[in-house]
């Protein structure tokens, strides 16, 4: 049953991506009249105090990625706020997830409509929870998801996934 929780969960989270942008595209503006119209002033902007940029692949690495998945894994594949790690295609089956911001909080949240069943691991970060197959971690104003995908019991992976968890929150 948790592995269906588990499936649903990702068919959940590649919708809710998927579905992220605008259905409609915007409208391009109008060229500007050299004359009448001078081009507007560029405007240096610094990333916000609120929300602190992160490289999801920087912090966890792929040797992080292999030590929890307990294999070799390919090069990493970052997008946006995400980084993937996979398993050769030779086998065993594994991935590793990292997902650093809204999108994890999101995935948190989602596991909780879908009640799964969580552990609070105390003295990580400002807070972090354990679930078969995924950690979730909050530390300096970011949430950070690392979810692994193996075909083995999940709780052999219970303990290497808090220890990422607190290395995690470290690099934060």
């Amino acid at each position: 049953m948790r592995y269906l929780k588990l499936a649903a969960t990702a068919v959940v989270v590649a919708v809710l991506t998927a579905c992220g942008g605008n259905a409609e595209p915007a409208a391009a503006p109008p060229p500007p009249n050299e004359v009448t119209d001078p081009a507007p002033p560029i405007e240096e902007t610094e990333p916000s105090a609120e929300a602190p940029q992160v490289d999801a692949c920087a912090l966890v690495t792929k040797a992080d990625a292999e030590k929890l998945a307990g294999t070799p894994l390919e090069d990493p594949v970052p997008v946006r706020e995400t980084c993937r790690y996979t398993g050769p295609v030779s086998g065993p089956v594994a991935q590793v997830e990292v997902y650093v911001g809204d999108g994890a909080k999101k995935i948190l949240d989602v596991d909780r409509d879908l009640d799964h069943e969580f552990e609070t691991l105390s003295g990580i970060g400002d807070e972090a929870y354990l679930e078969d197959g995924a950690v979730f971690v909050h530390a300096a104003g970011v949430w950070v998801a690392i979810r692994l995908v193996r075909l083995d019991d999940p709780a052999r992976y219970h303990k290497p996934l808090t220890e990422l968890a607190r290395t995690v929150a470290d690099r934060l």
